[in-house]
């Protein structure tokens, strides 16, 4: 593994999942990509609202830093809501003049939690993992009275300058489908050095369905090969 680690980040719209069952995910990651996965149990709404499940996966990041972890030998990856983490993590890392990881992975991003982008509605019936109605209860859920316009609530509507490497993959049947295509248009205006991959005819986080989904296996051999090429042995 030569040192290097993926920080992987769950996905269960912030109220659900857990570490646990993270790990087929973030193990499949780490494989490709021939590094130690770490997968983080952060704490989850309601009962933990935002910051809480943000600043767990900051803590996370600060630890593998402060126990010797090179910034340069660690990649941070996320699906779903895990995505929206990975990404306020990094622009909380930026803001707060800290060693940033070597590059992110997000995987079907849920960064828009303001709910105006366009394809929550045209991709409704495609979609059969999500839908507008529990996106909303998650929101309520995980915000409390926090505005969702808060660049670490959704980190879409943040400054992305000076980010790292991004990958963001996402399918084409997804009702967030236009939040992964804004991510990486606005990356882009920001001068971040990023890669959109769409794939065509398939659901939320399709990743976790590499035993049965040829795309899923590419996807993942895909993001194996984007953390090999930015993250440095030690």
């Amino acid at each position: 593994m030569a040192g290097r680690t993926v920080l992987f980040v769950h996905g269960g719209g912030f109220v659900v999942g857990s570490a646990v069952g993270a790990v087929g995910l973030a193990s499949a990651v780490g494989g490709a990509a021939g590094t130690e996965s770490i997968a983080v149990d952060y704490r989850l709404a309601p009962e933990h609202p935002f910051p809480a499940g943000l600043d767990d996966v900051f803590a996370a990041y600060a630890a593998l830093i402060d126990s010797g972890t090179p910034a340069s030998s660690i990649a941070i990856a996320g699906e779903s809501a895990g995505g929206n983490l990975v990404l306020a993590t990094l622009v909380a890392l930026r803001d707060r003049g800290l060693p940033l990881p070597a590059c992110a992975v997000v995987m079907s991003p849920f960064v828009d939690l303001t709910l105006e982008t366009s394809s929550r509605s045209g991709r409704a019936q495609l979609d059969p993992a999500l839908s507008t109605s529990a996106l909303r209860r998650r929101i309520s859920e995980y915000l409390g009275d926090t505005d969702p316009r808060h660049p670490l609530a959704s980190p879409l509507l943040a400054g992305l300058r000076g980010l790292p490497p991004l990958l963001v993959q996402v399918g084409s049947y997804e009702v967030l489908l236009d939040d992964a295509l804004e991510l990486a248009r606005k990356a882009a205006h920001a001068d971040v050095d990023v890669a959109l991959e769409v794939t065509a005819g398939v659901p939320h986080v399709f990743q976790t369905r590499a035993a049965v989904l040829d795309e899923a296996r590419e996807a993942i051999e895909s993001v194996g090969r984007f953390i090999d090429r930015h993250t440095r042995r030690q």
